[in-house]
């Protein structure tokens, strides 16, 4: 084992065995360099990385270990979650991958919660075959609210556009009775400490999008925007928070207004990724924000369709790894600052 450095530790959930993770992760660490910014820890199987290897033709070396105190700061990790044999179909969608999927992300979340990791970055699972009797979440955000402190805020992110979800995976037809004064104060506030505690932002501006076209057009097409979400930013705002809106979204990122603001919320799913997969050209990263610990993957899914065919393309994963690593120090960098500040005061 090498000896423990500075440098963090980043654990990785391998996502969906026969989808796309496991190759744009070899692919991320293809570049030696990438071993200076962090200790890389695969949780999986040595077979099953070692088969993504030889199916893609891709020579990166990897480190088999059986325990965490067997890190290499200096190699690809993998921890053998289990020993058995997998089988592996690739481009298609199996119960047996999504089974794997969730042992690497359960294992992965443990290790996160006792800190034997830094942060956890997590490869696209298939939400339909990993459901179970034990895993039973519509996605990864919702699986670490439940086995992690806090409230969580999806957050989809790029250099230039934060945008944070109100409600997150709900059907349609459930959003406008999920838009309550409530759920507005919690993710706003949500967002708000993370922009500033998570980003190094003193003073976060926030922008809320409307519910419905044109905000409802003062009540023609709908009453939430002005019953509901307007007078719930007035009231945020005598806090002293920087929140404005509602905006319609159409115009709003039309005209790129949200390069005014550091940190934009979406009333629904759609509403917020569809522009933003639009404009982040496949380099936008998912920061689940809110919790104890830091998560982030790419915005792709399982990519069944190139599944094995060497056609993957790993900038959103190595984005979603730099900004882990860049949250984490920011973290910690706020940790000390209020840790002072508390000091000075008392």
């Amino acid at each position: 084992m090498a000896d423990k450095t500075d440098k963090i530790i980043v654990g990785i959930s391998i996502g969906d065995l026969n989808g796309i993770g496991i190759e744009v992760i070899l692919k991320t660490f293809e570049d030696k360099r990438m071993l200076d910014f962090c200790t890389p820890v695969l949780f999986g199987a040595m077979k099953v990385v070692s088969y993504h290897k030889k199916a893609l033709k891709l020579d990166v070396p990897v480190h088999g270990i059986n325990q965490i105190n067997q890190l290499n700061h200096s190699k690809i990790n993998v921890l053998n979650v289990w020993k058995e044999d997998v089988s592996i179909k690739l481009g298609e969608e199996t119960k047996v991958s999504g089974l794997y999927a969730a042992k690497s992300l359960e294992a992965a979340v443990e290790h996160l919660k006792n800190k034997s990791i830094d942060v956890l970055l997590t490869a696209p699972i298939n939400k339909e075959t990993i459901q179970s009797e034990t895993f039973n979440f519509p996605g990864h955000t919702e699986y670490l609210e439940e086995n992690l402190p806090g409230k969580s805020l999806m957050i989809l992110m790029t250099d230039v556009l934060r945008i944070g979800l109100i409600t997150g995976h709900i059907p349609i037809s459930k959003v406008a009775e999920a838009i309550t004064p409530e759920i507005i104060k919690e993710k706003v506030s949500t967002m708000h400490a993370s922009l500033k505690k998570d980003f190094g932002i003193a003073k976060p501006k926030i922008a809320v999008l409307g519910l419905n076209p044109h905000c409802g057009d003062k009540g023609v097409i709908g009453k939430e925007d002005d019953e509901i979400i307007k007078p719930t930013i007035e009231e945020i705002k005598e806090s002293g928070k920087l929140v404005f809106g509602p905006y319609a979204a159409d115009g709003f990122f039309g005209s790129e207004t949200y390069k005014q603001f550091d940190g934009v919320l979406a009333t629904y799913h759609d509403q917020g990724l569809a522009p933003f997969k639009a404009l982040s050209f496949g380099n936008g990263v998912n920061f689940t924000a809110g919790l104890s610990e830091i998560r982030t993957s790419p915005d792709h899914g399982t990519g069944f369709d190139i599944a094995g065919k060497n056609l993957a393309n790993p900038s959103s994963f190595k984005e979603a790894l730099f900004s882990a690593i860049q949250i984490y120090k920011e973290r910690n960098e706020y940790k000390e600052l209020t840790k002072n500040t508390l000091l000075v005061k008392h």
